[in-house]
């Protein structure tokens, strides 16, 4: 499942998307955005390589146990 597919189940539609976009814009001026979604692209791979970690982990246990 894709961002745009999670907005979307949310009920953001593209001009609520588009109005959120100029506020970070505002916010934090064009320099710091890189900066931010770069930050936010790390944080969400390490979480997912956390969660894939866990899920091993969770199957090693189970196939251990039987």
């Amino acid at each position: 499942m894709n961002t745009l597919s999670i907005f979307l189940i949310m009920g953001l539609g593209g001009q609520e998307l588009i109005f959120i976009a100029l506020i970070v814009l505002l916010l934090f001026g064009a320099k710091k955005i890189p900066e931010l979604m770069k930050g936010l692209g790390k944080g969400i791979r390490e979480f997912k390589e956390a969660s894939k970690e866990v899920k091993e982990n969770i199957e090693k246990g189970l196939d251990e146990s039987r």
